[in-house]
C-alpha cells in the first residue's frame, strides 16, 4: 500500500495518520475492531518522557570540525561525520569515538577519543594514534583479526583508513598493510564490518557518495543544481557522477583483498550512497547490505550465499518512496519494530520528503508503510542519524532520529526553513503504529542543532542506553533519558567459531507474550557505530524464559530463565559466562 492510499484511508476513517494502526492482513472486520481498542489503550498509556543533554557534565566538550558555519562553498562541506560507541580497553565500559572533519580554509582537527572512566570521559586522542586529519566521514568497528580488541575503519573523502587496535589504547593505521588503497579520491561515507561468507573472519563493505573533485567543482549559483529556493547554494547530488560501493574480502593475516566487481556491489547505476546498515534481512543465515542513497535509488544487496550480492531492492520494495519516486536518503536503521521476528528499516530523507518506513513483510517483500506507522507528519526536517531503540523499555523499540539542514546561509534568508533544527522521537503503539512524542520528551529535545551522525549505547551501567549525536561544528550531544522504565536485559556476545565480535549473530529473547528479535550489527545510523550489546525492554517482567542465540554459521544456543535488570555475556559454545546487575542511577 502506498503513502498517498494510506494517507485517503485515514482521512476517510476520520484518522490523523499518526494513530493510524496497521493492518497487515486487511481492514476489515473484528481485527479492525481489536486493533481499536488497542490503540484507544496506547493512547492512555504514552509514556512520560524526559531526556537531558548531559554531554558537558561528562568532560565530552570538543567542538566538531566540518567545512564552513557560516556558508558552504561546495557539497564535500555538508555531510558531516559519525561517531561510535565501543570498548576499546576491554574494562566492560563503553568508551567513545567521534570522527573529525576539516575546513577549506584551515586544517581541521584529529579524531576524538574519550576512555570511560566510569565516572565520566576522558579525552585520550593525543596519544590513541588516531590522528589522521582530513574529511572525514563514517566510522565502523569490529576485530576484524580476532585478536580478541575492537578495531575501526573510518570512511573519508580521499582515502579510507583502517586503525588496528594493538592495545594499552593504542591504535595502528595499518591500512597499507592490508591491502587497503591509500590513493586516490574516493568518497567513502558509511561502512560496515560483515562476514559475507561465513567463514569466521569479518569482510569490510564501505558506501562510496559521488566523484568530486575541488578543483572543478562549480560554484554556489552556477546552475539549477546550485540554488535553493532562490539561493545560490553549493551545487549536486545532481550533476556528479556516482560513487561506487566498495566490498573487501578478509584473506586472513591482516590483509584484505577488492572483491567488489565480482561480488556484484560495484554497480553501473547512479546510486549516491550515504547511511549503510549490514544484517540478514531474508532470515536465511546470511548477512544482506542495505544502503540508503540520496536523490538516487536505494540498494539492499541479497546475498546469494555462493560469494556474490544481487541488488533486490526494487522487487523487495525498498528502492524508492511511496510513489515509485526517488528520494534524498541520507541514513539507515534496522529493527524488529512490530515484533514479528523480522527486521525492518527505517530511512531518513531530505526536507519536503517524510523519513520512510519499510515494514518486512517475509519472501523477501517489504511495504511501504510510512503513512499507516505515522511517520508521515514530519516534512520540514532533512534527516540524518536514525535508530530502533526501546526508550521506555516495553518491550516495542521506538524510534529516533537525528536532524539538521544543509545549508548555514538559510540563518539570514527569508524562506521558511532553519538551518538547526529539533531531532525527532516516535514512540511504539504496540500496534504497527508510533506517535510524535518530541514535544513531550523533555528540554534535550526541544533544542534546535545542525545533527548528523547518531549512536545508541548504555554509557553508564544503568541498563538503559544514551543518545549520543554529532553537532555539525559544535560540541556533541549525549541525550540521557530520565524518564520511569520497566525492566530491561542487556545481551553482550562473543563468537569463538564465528567472529570475535559475534557481528551477525541472532537473539530470540522470549518473555511470557512478548518475543523479540535482534542481530548485532556493525555500522549503522549515519556512518556511526552503536554498542554492541543488544538491549530488550521488558516491561514489568522480572525474568526471560528463553533467549536463543543464532550464530553466524547457523550454530544455535538457548538459555533459560534468566533474571531482568542485568547484563550477561554469552561466549560461543561455552552459554552465560558472565552476569554483571545493573549499576543503580545515582
Amino acid at each position: 500500500m502506498t503513502k498517498g492510499i494510506s494517507l485517503f484511508l485515514a482521512l476517510a476513517l476520520g484518522l490523523a495518520p499518526a494513530a493510524l494502526p496497521l493492518f497487515p492482513q486487511g481492514m476489515g472486520g473484528a481485527k479492525a475492531v481489536a486493533r481499536g481498542s488497542r490503540l484507544a489503550e496506547t493512547e492512555q498509556l504514552t509514556p512520560r518522557l524526559e531526556f537531558r543533554d548531559v554531554a558537558a557534565s561528562l568532560g565530552i566538550r570538543h567542538k566538531n570540525v566540518y567545512g564552513g558555519d557560516s556558508a558552504k562553498r561546495y557539497i564535500l562541506e555538508m555531510t558531516g561525520n559519525g561517531l561510535a560507541i565501543f570498548d576499546f580497553d576491554n574494562d566492560g565500559l563503553r568508551d567513545l569515538f567521534f570522527v573529525q572533519g576539516t575546513r577549506l580554509e584551515e586544517a581541521g582537527g584529529s579524531h576524538v577519543l574519550y576512555r570511560n572512566t566510569g565516572d565520566g570521559f576522558e579525552d585520550v586522542s593525543a596519544d590513541s594514534g588516531l590522528s589522521s586529519p582530513g574529511w572525514g566521514q563514517g566510522v565502523c568497528a569490529g576485530d576484524y583479526d580476532n585478536d580478541g580488541r575492537t578495531d575501526l575503519l573510518v570512511a573519508y573523502y580521499g582515502h579510507n583508513r583502517l586503525f588496528r587496535n594493538i592495545g594499552s589504547g593504542r591504535f595502528e593505521n595499518v591500512t597499507a598493510k592490508a591491502g587497503l588503497p591509500v590513493e586516490g579520491a574516493r568518497w567513502g561515507s558509511s561502512c560496515s564490518f560483515l562476514d559475507y561468507n561465513l567463514d569466521g573472519r569479518l569482510d569490510l563493505f564501505v558506501s562510496n557518495y559521488l566523484q568530486f573533485n575541488l578543483e572543478e567543482a562549480a560554484v554556489p549559483g552556477a546552475s539549477a543544481y546550485c540554488r535553493w529556493r532562490g539561493l545560490p547554494v553549493f551545487c549536486g547530488p545532481r550533476g556528479y557522477d556516482s560513487g561506487t560501493h566498495l566490498l573487501y574480502r578478509n584473506e586472513g593475516e591482516g590483509g584484505f583483498r577488492d572483491v567488489s566487481r565480482e561480488a556484484g556491489i560495484a554497480l553501473d547505476e547512479p546510486h549516491f550512497g550515504l547511511g549503510a546498515t549490514a544484517a540478514d534481512f531474508d532470515d536465511d543465515g546470511l548477512p544482506d547490505i542495505y544502503v540508503a542513497c540520496d536523490s538516487t535509488p536505494n540498494i539492499l544487496y541479497r546475498n546469494n550465499g555462493d560469494g556474490t550480492f544481487t541488488d533486490v531492492a526494487v522487487e523487495a520494495g525498498v528502492a524508492y518512496g511511496d510513489a515509485g519516486q526517488e528520494e534524498g536518503s541520507m541514513g539507515a536503521a534496522t529493527g524488529d519494530f512490530d515484533n514479528d521476528g523480522l527486521l525492518d528499516i527505517a530511512v531518513t530523507n531530505f526536507i519536503d520528503e517524510t523519513s520512510t518506513l519499510y515494514r518486512n513483510g517475509g519472501d523477501s517483500f517489504f511495504d511501504d508503510v510510512t503513512y499507516l506507522a505515522g511517520l508521515g507528519v514530519n516534512t520540514r526536517q532533512v534527516g540524518w542519524g536514525v535508530e530502533f531503540l526501546d526508550v521506555d523499555q516495553d518491550g516495542w523499540k521506538d524510534l529516533v532520529a537525528a536532524n539538521g539542514h544543509i545549508y548555514p546561509e538559510l540563518r539570514s534568508a527569508s524562506v521558511g526553513e532553519s538551518y538547526e533544527q529539533r531531532n525527532t522521537l516516535y514512540w511504539n503503539l504496540r500496534n504497527g503504529a508510533f506517535r510524535d512524542v518530541t514535544e513531550s520528551a523533555g528540554p534535550a529535545f526541544a533544542a534546535t542543532r545542525t545533527s548528523r551522525g547518531l549512536a545508541t549505547g548504555d554509557l553508564d551501567g544503568d541498563g538503559s542506553p544514551e543518545l549520543v549525536i554529532v553537532e555539525m561544528n559544535a560540541a556533541p550531544t549525549v541525550l540521557k533519558n530520565a524518564s520511569a522504565r520497566g525492566n530491561a536485559l542487556l545481551v553482550e556476545l562473543v563468537g569463538t567459531k564465528s567472529n570475535k565480535s559475534a557481528i551477525g549473530a541472532r537473539v530470540t529473547l522470549t518473555a511470557g507474550d512478548l518475543v523479540q528479535t535482534d542481530e548485532v550489527r556493525s555500522g549503522s545510523s549515519y556512518g556511526s557505530q552503536s554498542g554492541f550489546r543488544l538491549h530488550f525492554g521488558l516491561g514489568e517482567a522480572v525474568s526471560v524464559d528463553e533467549l536463543r542465540v543464532r550464530w553466524p554459521g547457523g550454530g544455535e544456543e538457548v538459555v533459560e530463565l534468566v533474571e531482568a535488570n542485568q547484563t550477561m555475556t554469552i561466549r560461543e559454545g561455552e552459554g552465560i559466562v558472565e552476569k554483571r546487575p545493573f549499576r543503580t542511577p545515582e
